[in-house]
Parts: C-alpha cells; structure tokens; sequence
C-alpha cells in the first residue's frame, strides 16, 4: 500500500468520533467483520487508526478505497462543509430516463479529456442521491486528496449540491461536466449557500412548511414615549400577544425551519434626501453590504417578534429568503417592490 494512501486513511479515521469509528468502518466495508474484532476500539484514536491503516495494508488498499471512506465520512457529517446550490437547465421540457452507468462514463470522460491528474469517485444512496468526489491535480502533480470537491446530485431533479474545492479554477470544468452527464444545456450558481445540506434540499425541493406572506410591514412613525408602567403593561396584552403569534404563524408556518447560517444583502439604492439640501452633488447609489449571521438565521428570525424585539411582521426581505430559495441579495432601485420594505431617512 502506497504511504500516502496510509497517511490519508490514518488521517479520515482520526477526523471520526472515536464511539462511531467501527460503524463507520461497517459501512465502508473493506475491512471483514474479523478483522474488525481484532481492533481495540477503547484505546486512543491514534492507536486505532495505526490498527486500521495496518489492515488495510494486509488487503492492500489503494486511493480508490480511501476515497470512499471519505464519501461515507462526509455523507454522515455533510454539515463539515459549506455547500452552494445549482440549478440546470434543458431547452424544452423534454423527460429522459436516468442512466448511472451512462451518467458516470461521461462525467469521467470529460473531466479526464480535460485533466489527466485527477481521481473520481462515485457513491450511490437510498435517496436517488449520487455523490461524486473529485480530488484535483495539475497537468505536472497528483491529485489533492486533501482538497476535493463533493457534488451531491439527485436524479430527476434540475438541481446539484456542491461543495467547492479551494482550487476554484477548476470549477467551471466541473459544472460543464455535470452539465454534459445529466443532458442539460445550462447551469446557473442559485446564490444559496449553507453547512446544512439537508436544510438546503428542504428549500428547494420545498420540504418546509414555510406559508407565503400576505402582510407588509408600514413605515415606522413618530410614536410619544409612554412610561414605563404603560410599556409593561402593553407588552402584556394578550390581544397584541395572540396578533403577533397568529402573524408569524403566516409568515413562517407551524414547522421548523431550514437552517441557514447567514443572509447576505448588498444594497445599490439611491441616497434619498430634501432636494433643497443640496446634499450630494451627483446622482450615484449609496453601496453597503449587510450580513445577518446565527447558528440558525430563519429559527432566531422567527422568535424576534413573540420576543417583542422586533414589529410583526418581520420584513419580507427576510422572510422571504426560502421561498426565493436564496440567502445572497442585490437591492437595486426598483419601482412596486415590497411596499413600504425601503424607509428614507
């Protein structure tokens, strides 16, 4: 066995949680059940990992094994990775039967046609999910087992996961792939990202329970301060309480929501101010961008209203990140968009 086969192997066992290494050894199933057992799955995980490297020399392992242990590594812990969403697209709305064996052969072909130094690895799932590892290299190095990128393809479905190598420079040969096996014309980068790739299959194979929103927000007005005691009092009300409750149920729905970890909005408006101010001399748009960040951005959206740290209902240039299945935003200056959403200062 080659030692760089050995130093990986070693390396994705140590990556595993010591109580899960033997299942997933299991499920990679190279290693026989006897061998298995002779494994003192107690002591430390270096020590088990130089047990696991030892039996994958006596069966001779080779790049193509290690790699699928990787596929199964990150099949249980996707969530590692930040994952962007892809959307393909075909001229008509022609329906063609899915052919893996005829999938694989070209997707190989045409990477290889382009880059000899490179290894992929495929892995079929229950869910029609096909994962594809591919480790790059250069026309004068080996692949980097070390930075591959993952695709998780559903079949008969338009749309791809995929979790981009460092190596950027080799993504548009990857999407011409992808392209060419699944017999579609175009593939467009949907401005979706997240860790959670589950979360991101939820939003656009729309597996939430998110309800379209039928309120907008009205611009903020000048209000009197009302003491303390009356504050109290208001925020108390059970009437507000069961509104806020009742507007938020339509807003976000009774479910869980996906679980994104930021939302992106880079502004290009117009500066709006009295013209007799005079303020600024030439007509040019007022750039920023804005990041929300969380654990879980649409979980905490959805709690700032009951929590009475924000009005309800929330506005819908955050609301409506799953419907548009996107969480990276360009507002631009557009006529009937979201009234009231834009309040001039």
């Amino acid at each position: 066995m080659d030692e760089t086969v050995a130093e990986y192997i070693r390396r994705t066992v140590l990556k595993i949680p010591r109580d899960e290494i033997k299942t997933m050894l299991q499920k990679w199933d190279f290693l026989s059940e006897m061998q298995l057992q002779t494994i003192n799955f107690r002591q430390i995980k270096e020590n088990i990992s130089q047990d696991v490297v030892q039996l994958c020399e006596e069966n001779s392992a080779d790049i193509k094994q290690a790699a699928v242990l990787d596929i199964i590594y990150n099949h249980v812990y996707p969530n590692k990775r930040v994952w962007s969403v892809y959307q393909m697209k075909k001229t008509g709305e022609e329906t063609e039967f899915f052919d893996l064996t005829d999938f694989k052969k070209k997707f190989k072909r045409r990477l290889r046609s382009a880059l000899k130094n490179v290894t992929i690895n495929f892995r079929e799932y229950e869910d029609n999910a096909i994962w594809i590892r591919i480790a790059w290299g250069t026309p004068y190095t080996k692949p980097n087992q070390y930075k591959p990128s993952y695709v998780v393809y559903h079949s008969q479905t338009p749309y791809v996961f995929i979790s981009a190598s460092v190596l950027k420079s080799n993504l548009p040969l990857l999407c011409q792939a992808l392209v060419l096996a699944s017999n579609y014309h175009d593939i467009r980068e949907m401005e979706l990202r997240s860790h959670s790739l589950n979360s991101l299959k939820d939003i656009v194979f729309k597996r939430y329970s998110q309800n379209f929103q039928t309120h907008y927000p009205r611009p903020l007005q000048e209000r009197n301060v009302a003491p303390e005691s009356d504050l109290r009092i208001i925020q108390e009300n059970r009437s507000e309480k069961e509104r806020i409750e009742r507007v938020n149920r339509e807003v976000f729905g009774d479910g869980p929501q996906p679980k994104l970890e930021f939302a992106q909005y880079k502004l290009e408006t117009m500066f709006k101010s009295d013209p007799q101010m005079d303020v600024l001399d030439k007509k040019e748009p007022f750039r920023c961008l804005v990041k929300f960040s969380s654990p879980h951005l649409l979980e905490s959206l959805k709690s700032l209203a009951p929590a009475g740290m924000a009005d309800a209902p929330i506005s819908p240039l955050l609301t409506c990140i799953p419907q548009k299945a996107r969480n990276y935003f360009k507002i631009r200056e557009r006529k009937h968009f979201f009234p009231g959403s834009f309040v001039s200062p």
